[in-house]
């Protein structure tokens, strides 16, 4: 007998991980909601659309992620990544709807070199990370089958990212100069959508009591560290050994110090994946391993 079709609805759909969980899903009922279907800056709206849309499942990637401008954005942040998704989660948890909603690691303060770990205690240091650590808190509070998914460095071949800045930057300028003391693992937004396909499963069941045994938070990376200097290496190499030509001659490291942005970063954006393992039975592969296919797709795309 074949299972029913879960009803899943993915919001962020035009962004890199809402734009990679939608193809992993097509055999499924999908709803692709992107800001036309729910605004996330008008909270108080959301909770009647999701009447008429009736959701069985919901994934939440969207976000507001421009960190800088978040710094002078304040209150909009704070709509789109806290108050929309606590109205999700509550609409959700008096339905019994399963919400599965996309934070980061900017909830952390960055210090140390540890890969920290789900129960760690927060310290954001920027407006973006206060107002996602909101979110968690409002889809916390809400008291439904939630799962805050932690993850980093998000990047893909299309959309705006670190990988095409560089790819961009490589093929105008013949020195890039990039921060080297900020630590992290790149992670491709395809590797985090096929990873969650696998955590979804079949059963929706056997996924609710994964999500009440890891506490509602897991963290989802690429294994692996690189710095952003290490990261841009990579890039540049892979490119060139694609045939990409770049102008690009040197990569510079510098300190933190040496580029100055409105938004504090985190030194140490390790993210430790053992309850990921656990709890969910996925390993990640290694971020040059996900780096591949990105740079592949990219390469044919600046030939």
């Amino acid at each position: 007998m074949t299972a029913a079709k879960k009803r899943i609805l993915i919001t962020g759909v035009s962004g890199q991980v809402g734009g990679a969980l939608l193809p992993r899903f097509q055999d499924q009922d999908v709803i692709a909601a992107d800001r036309a279907v729910i605004d996330l800056a008008r909270p108080d709206a959301i909770a009647p659309i999701l009447d008429a849309l009736r959701p069985s499942i919901i994934i939440n990637p969207a976000a507001y992620t421009a960190v800088d401008q978040a710094e002078s954005q304040p209150d909009l942040a704070a709509l789109v990544n806290a108050a929309a998704p606590g109205a999700i989660a509550r609409w959700a948890a008096e339905r019994r709807v399963p919400f599965i909603h996309f934070s980061t690691d900017y909830v952390f303060d960055g210090r140390g070199d540890t890969p920290w770990q789900e129960d760690d205690a927060t310290n954001p240091l920027s407006v973006y990370g206060r107002t996602k650590l909101e979110g968690e808190q409002a889809v916390r509070a809400a008291g439904g089958t939630s799962l805050i998914v932690r993850t980093s460095w998000i990047y893909a071949a299309t959309g705006k990212n670190f990988l095409r800045t560089i790819a961009h930057l490589a093929r105008e300028r013949g020195e890039l100069r990039i921060v080297s003391d900020q630590f992290g693992a790149p992670t491709s937004a395809a590797l985090i959508a096929d990873s969650m396909k696998t955590m979804l499963g079949d059963d929706i069941e056997i996924f609710q009591s994964r999500c009440v045994q890891c506490n509602g938070v897991v963290h989802l990376a690429a294994s692996g560290e690189a710095s952003w200097h290490g990261f841009a290496c990579a890039i540049v190499e892979g490119l060139q050994q694609r045939g990409v030509r770049l102008a690009a001659k040197k990569i510079v490291p510098i300190k933190t110090e040496d580029y100055p942005t409105p938004a504090k970063r985190p030194r140490n954006s390790r993210l430790d994946l053992g309850r990921l393992g656990q709890v969910f039975a996925v390993t990640t592969p290694h971020w040059r391993d996900a780096l591949a296919p990105e740079l592949a797709a990219l390469a044919i795309e600046l030939q």
